[in-house]
């Protein structure tokens, strides 16, 4: 349609300055309404992680960008190893996977898995749940050691165990979900110490200063990450919705970082599905300076490992 200038002066002022400043507000609007759910929030990082509902692990840009992807059945643990490839567990089993996707270390089970380590002598750390077996596993799939935390034969059942870490000292830290309680096992498979983890505890973590880090489901009690000193004194916690336009659900897989930040997966099944950020960076001070939340890749973050973190997970620098 074409305006005559005539009918284009006949047009009011206030109309024509409407009219100006909407043609360049337009694409403005478009892009905020773009940008009202980003993946992320805050400087995001090079990261790893399990989808423990999709059965897949992701390695993910600093971009909240899928670089990678690999299928992996209820995988609740992984690592990065330093020479690239991916350690993880698959429901029943664990995998040693290169970046080209070939296994080059496969250890099978009837009991479920849900906890894994590479450790410095090459050999791998693996809990399985049902049996309450410790293992450690040479790379040629031979069990090397063995340590029973229930009688031969007895099924502890989907909930006895989840995460479990062999530390430095030769002792075990490991979950019982189901009995709420975290426990440190010595290695003939004595407990040293116990640490009671209302809500069903997911992940445990030793940390240099000798206290432990654990999270906890979303049991009563629960949806919380905790740090308990050597004398049982609760010394750091963030739970439930303390955070703010955060809320934690069920809290799983954790890193602290060298400068005192913790890295929280917070696991979104049990009706929680798109409900809250997969993961979640806080301060010493629980200020949230980072969240990633990409709802359409991820259904449940059981695990992450930060890429953009300096150490070696051999010698347990990485603290995850």
């Amino acid at each position: 349609m074409k305006m005559t200038l005539k009918a284009m002066t006949a047009i009011p002022v206030n109309w024509l300055a409407a009219l100006t400043l909407l043609a360049p507000a337009l694409p403005a609007a478009e892009a905020a309404a773009g940008a009202v759910n980003p993946i992320q929030q805050g400087q995001g990082h090079h990261f790893a992680c399990t989808d423990y509902t999709q059965g897949k692990v992701f390695i993910v840009s600093p971009a909240g960008k899928v670089e990678w992807e690999y299928p992996a059945p209820s995988s609740n643990d992984l690592w990065v190893l330093p020479n690239g490839n991916l350690l993880l567990n698959t429901g029943y089993g664990v995998q040693e996977v290169t970046r080209e996707k070939k296994m080059i270390f496969n250890y099978q089970s009837k009991s479920e898995i849900y906890a894994c380590q590479r450790l410095a002598n090459g050999n791998t750390f693996i809990g399985e749940c049902n049996t309450g077996r410790l293992l450690e596993v040479d790379p040629f799939g031979k069990i090397v050691k063995e340590v029973r935390l229930l009688p031969d034969g007895k099924d502890g059942g989907h909930l006895y165990m989840r995460n479990a870490r062999r530390l430095a000292n030769g002792n075990y830290l490991v979950t019982h979900y189901g009995e709420q309680v975290v426990r440190e096992y010595d290695p003939q498979g004595k407990v040293v110490m116990e640490i009671p983890a209302l809500g069903g505890p997911h992940s445990v973590i030793r940390l240099p200063n000798g206290n432990t880090l654990v999270s906890c489901g979303d049991g009563k009690g629960g949806s919380r990450v905790f740090e308990v000193a050597k004398s049982g004194q609760t010394v750091w916690q963030v739970r439930g919705d303390e955070l703010p336009g955060v809320s934690l659900k069920f809290m799983a897989g954790l890193q602290r970082l060298p400068n005192g930040h913790t890295v929280m997966a917070n696991w979104l099944g049990h009706g929680q599905f798109g409900k809250a950020p997969h993961l979640i960076e806080v301060t010493p001070d629980k200020k949230v300076v980072w969240t990633f939340a990409d709802h359409q890749t991820m259904k449940t973050i059981s695990s992450v490992q930060l890429l953009d973190v300096p150490g070696d997970v051999l010698q347990g620098e990485i603290l995850h």
